[in-house]
């Protein structure tokens, strides 16, 4: 059962968020790896929960996968999905050299656990899936999706199968709301550290779905530091993940 969290939450924007991600990495020595790893056990975790009925086993995940941190951290949720012995397909948006290098790391870990990775636009509408998990975009993005990663937003939204994206839907801008064309129109999303200022807007409030907070392991310190003056409580006493809407 996952918790709801009641209490105010500071918002963050797609700059703030950057500068949490450097301070994490420069200051503090957690790097992008564990937060990784912490993204995506805690999605695996939640996907299991609230959408697999608390037993994987058998069922049929398709996650969408891109190039950077975002689709780093669906990759380590694949890769724990298919532990938990769910029949996991991966689809990513690029070659391998393309990916990041931690993303791409994590790429070459789900490859040695013979996990199927495709490069492809065109799955088929009628494979029956239980759940797709979205990683293509995340804060970066910058303007309308396109080529391989605008095909797999479309067919995951053609889909009765919920979705659960990671820290953002898919084509929805983390500051200002903005959806672009196409964007995931997700079941559920779970952000990560803080939420972004952007899944509040109006229009992105249409794709968000249920929202939901991931610990990644921020300290206090690092919010309540100069750059941006928070204040944070301790949101995940009593669960690595909580509902904030």
């Amino acid at each position: 059962m996952i918790p709801t969290y009641t209490d105010p939450v500071p918002r963050l924007t797609t700059a703030q968020m950057a500068e949490v991600d450097r301070a994490m990495i420069e200051d503090y020595k957690i790097d992008l790896t564990q937060m990784m790893e912490n993204a995506g056990r805690n999605l695996a975790h939640l996907a299991r929960e609230r959408f697999l009925n608390g037993d994987p086993r058998g069922k049929r995940v398709v996650v969408l996968a891109g190039t950077g941190g975002n689709g780093g951290g669906a990759l380590v949720c694949a890769r724990r999905l298919h532990n938990y012995g769910a029949a996991v397909h991966v689809f990513v948006t690029k070659l391998d050299e393309a990916f990041t290098p931690v993303p791409r790391h994590q790429l070459d870990n789900l490859r040695r656990t013979a996990v199927p990775v495709t490069l492809t636009d065109a799955i088929q509408d009628d494979e029956p899936v239980d759940l797709i998990i979205d990683g293509i975009i995340g804060y970066s993005l910058q303007g309308n999706p396109r080529g391989t990663a605008a095909h797999l937003i479309q067919w995951a939204n053609r889909q009765v199968a919920p979705v659960l994206a990671l820290d953002t839907p898919s084509g929805l801008d983390t500051t200002s709301g903005t959806v672009y064309e196409p964007a995931i129109q997700a079941t559920a999303t779970m952000t990560l550290a803080l939420p972004k200022a952007g899944l509040y807007s109006e229009q992105g409030l249409t794709h968000v779905g249920e929202l939901y907070l991931a610990d990644i392991s921020v300290p206090p310190a690092l919010y309540a530091s100069p750059a941006l003056r928070l204040f944070v409580g301790p949101i995940f006493a009593t669960s690595d993940i909580v509902r904030i809407l």
